[in-house]
Formats: C-alpha cells, structure tokens, sequence
C-alpha cells in the first residue's frame, strides 16, 4: 500500500468537502489525479444518502477495475484498490473513512469501459458481483445501450448516481494526460455520450474527473 498514510488523509480532507457540498445543496465536482480520491469523495456521497435511510448508485467509467486489495495488487499502487475499499474492508486505511463500512453495493454498481484487469482483479470483480461492461460489450452492443442498462441498475431505488469517470477510460488519441493509458478506449462521441446520458437522466448527484495529469497533455 504505496504511500497509504499520505493519501489517506487527502481522502479525509476530500470526504469532509464532498459531504459539506452535499449539505449546502451543491453538486460536488471532484477534479484530480489518483483515482484513489473516491474512498473520500464517493464515501461522502454515499454517507450523506446513508443519513436518510438511502443508498447510491455508483457508475465507475475506467479502463481499470480499481478492485484489487492489498492481498491482490501486483504494484502495491493505491490507485488500484479504491473501489475494492469502498465496497469492502481493504484497504482499511480507505475503507474506514467516515466510520462506516461498506459505503456502497456491488449490486448498484456498475464498471464501464473496463479493459485491462490483473488474472486476481478478475476474481475479485466476480467475487464482489459488481456489474460489468467492458468495451467488448460497448463494442457489440453500443454506448447508448450500455449506459440505458447502467443507469437503470445504479439508478434503481437510490438517492442518486455518483459517477466517478478515469480519463484513461477515453483512448489515448483523444486524452493522453493520463497516468495509465490503455489503447482501445472510448472515443470522443462515446465519452460525450456517456456523459449526456448521465445529463439526461437527471440522478447525477456527484462527478469526479480523475487521473488528469496536465504535465502529459
């Protein structure tokens, strides 16, 4: 768990900001790098619908599934392991955030755009019994269709979506500031598409824009 103290406490700092935008009214729009920021950014959302009873819907727009755990990384980098800290006990540092563990179901959500998974990440996605649609699916059944089936399963009986969206989910052509390119992503209509639909549906509740590295771009 590479630096796991230092990103821990921006999570905190984060969580504290995303929830005190939820209790203004405000629609938290989290711009960063390390996808490892939505244990605090997600994790608020989630807590602000917990205190009401309810639970969110999660859309994860990544070329990776970020699921691995301390036990399963092969990198040892925390980027790889937010959502495995949101939907479980690993990593703790993450996962404890806010007090309350887990923040979020497997079966509100939903990974899209996903093509790069370590052999063991692809045991945890099965395990964990998220939704899964890969650019394989995208590719057989087009992003309208796939983000129509998303938001029915993150948007079904929830206070709303927060959409946590990695840049490397996009192709390198179009967004190569990013830390983790993987060739074979979504190209701009797609990206634009995903995000319309989102528009659209009017659940949006929380943004993040992650791995954004202007020093590449």
């Amino acid at each position: 768990k590479k630096y796991i103290r230092e990103i821990a406490r921006v999570c905190q700092k984060l969580y504290q900001q995303v929830m005190q935008a939820h209790e203004e009214g405000a629609l938290p729009i989290v711009l960063g790098g390390d996808h490892s920021l939505a244990a605090g950014s997600v994790g608020a959302s989630a807590d602000f619908a917990a205190a009401t009873g309810q639970e969110i819907g999660v859309l994860w727009v990544d070329a990776h599934g970020d699921i691995n755990t301390p036990q399963t990384t092969l990198s040892g980098n925390v980027h790889g392991m937010p959502l495995a800290a949101l939907l479980g006990a690993e990593p703790a540092e993450l996962s404890r955030i806010g007090g309350r563990s887990p923040k979020i179901r497997a079966e509100k959500t939903v990974l899209i755009g996903i093509r790069n998974l370590d052999d063991l990440e692809k045991e945890q996605i099965r395990s964990a019994k998220v939704h899964l649609f890969t650019m394989k699916d995208i590719d057989r059944h087009g992003i309208a269709a796939v983000m129509k089936r998303a938001l029915a399963i993150a948007g079904k009986d929830t206070a709303g979506i927060h959409v946590s969206f990695d840049m490397d989910v996009c192709d390198p052509a179009i967004a190569p500031g990013v830390g983790t390119p993987v060739k074979g992503g979504l190209d701009y209509r797609e990206a634009h598409m995903v995000m319309e639909m989102v528009a659209d549906s009017g659940r949006l509740m929380a943004l993040d824009l992650v791995e954004i590295n202007p020093i590449l771009d």
